[in-house]
C-alpha cells in the first residue's frame, strides 16, 4: 500500500500521567485528553500545520517530531516514504510538563507509519517500539493499551498489566515548563534508605487497587511517595506549597505527575474539583508562578486510528 492509497486519516494519542505518586517508574494512568494528527498525502514536500493550545517552538518540517517518527519508521519497514505530505497536529498536551507529551508524539508517528504500510498496530509492540524510543515504558504503556497500566522490565523481559478505571476527576495544574524531565531524573539518588524502598512497595499494589475500583478514599491515603516527588517539587516554586493546598482542599490524593511540572488531584466531583485547582493555583501565584488549570478524566482508551 502506498501514501496515494492512503489518502487521508487521522490519529490520536492520549495524556498519560506516571508513576501516580509512589509508583515510580511502574504505574500510569491514561487521561482524557488527547492530541491528534491529520495525514493528507500527494505533492512534494513535508508540510506541518499546527492547531491547538500548545504549538509553540514546535518544529512545522520534518523535523517535527511525529513526522520523524514516521519515516523513521518506515525506513525500518522497508516501505517508501510519501513524497509529499500535509499533516496537521492538534496539540492539547503540554509539552515538558509531565502528562506523556513526548509519548504521545512518537505514538502517533509509529501509528501513522502501520497506516501508511498497511499493518495492523499490535498494542504491545507499539509500547515495545514507543518505550525503547522515549525511555518511559510506563508512558508508553499508558497510550497504547488505555487506564491504568503496571509495567516493569523492557524489550524481551517486560511484564505489563492494563487495567480499566472508572471516569474520575483529575485536576491538572501546569506551571510553565522549565526543565527535562532528563535534568529532573539526574536529581534523583542512585541508592535510597530500604525503609523508603519498603514503604513505596507497599502502596503499589493498594494504588493499583484504588484505582480499579474508584476508592478515593483508600487511594488518599497511600499516593505518599519518598523516592522521587521531593526532588521534583524543589524544581518549582511554590510546587511543595501547591501540592500541600490540594491536600487540604479536601483532594483525594495528589501528586507530582511524571517528572513535574505538573501537579495532578483527584476529587470526588466538580465542587471539590474547582476547590482544589484555585487552592493550588493561589500558592503559585504567591510565588509569581503563572500556572494553568484543567480538569480532565480518566480513561480506558488507547491511541489508534480515528474512524
Amino acid at each position: 500500500m502506498s501514501a496515494s492509497d492512503v489518502g487521508r486519516f487521522t490519529v490520536r494519542a492520549p495524556a498519560n500521567s506516571g508513576n501516580v505518586g509512589a509508583g515510580f517508574d511502574v504505574l500510569a494512568i491514561t487521561l482524557d485528553l488527547w492530541n491528534e494528527a491529520t495525514f493528507e498525502f500527494g505533492g512534494e514536500g513535508i508540510e506541518v500545520v499546527l492547531q491547538g493550545e500548545f504549538t509553540e517552538h514546535i518544529p512545522t518540517d520534518e523535523s517535527n517530531l511525529i513526522v520523524h517518527t514516521m519515516l523513521r519508521r518506515l525506513r525500518e519497514l522497508r516501505v517508501p516514504a510519501p513524497k509529499g505530505m500535509r499533516v496537521t497536529c492538534l496539540n492539547n498536551v503540554p509539552p515538558n510538563s509531565g502528562l506523556g507529551s513526548s509519548s504521545v508524539v512518537l505514538t502517533m508517528g509509529v501509528l501513522a507509519a502501520d497506516v501508511v504500510a498497511g499493518r495492523r498496530t499490535d498494542p504491545v509492540e507499539l509500547l515495545q517500539r514507543v518505550g525503547a524510543m522515549e525511555g518511559h515504558i510506563e508512558n508508553a504503556a499508558a497510550a497504547a493499551l488505555g487506564g491504568l497500566v503496571l509495567v516493569s522490565g523492557s524489550d524481551n523481559d517486560l511484564h505489563y498489566r492494563s487495567f480499566r478505571v472508572p471516569e474520575m476527576l483529575a485536576v491538572l495544574v501546569t506551571p510553565p515548563p522549565h526543565y527535562s524531565t532528563r535534568q529532573a531524573r539526574a536529581l534523583l539518588p542512585q541508592a535510597v534508605p530500604l525503609s523508603d524502598a519498603i514503604f513505596n512497595m507497599g502502596r503499589v499494589p493498594l494504588i493499583v487497587e484504588a484505582l480499579k475500583s474508584g476508592d478515593l478514599e483508600l487511594l488518599s491515603r497511600v499516593v505518599d511517595d519518598r523516592l522521587h516527588q521531593r526532588y521534583r517539587l524543589a524544581l518549582t516554586p511554590g510546587a511543595e506549597e501547591a501540592l500541600q493546598a490540594a491536600w487540604e482542599a479536601g483532594a483525594a490524593g495528589a501528586f507530582v505527575s511524571g517528572s513535574g511540572p505538573t501537579l495532578l488531584a483527584f476529587a470526588r466531583d466538580l465542587d471539590e474539583a474547582q476547590r482544589v485547582g484555585e487552592a493550588m493555583l493561589e500558592e503559585f501565584h504567591v510565588f509569581e508562578v503563572d500556572a494553568h488549570i484543567k480538569v480532565v478524566t480518566t480513561s480506558n482508551e488507547a491511541a489508534g486510528l480515528v474512524e
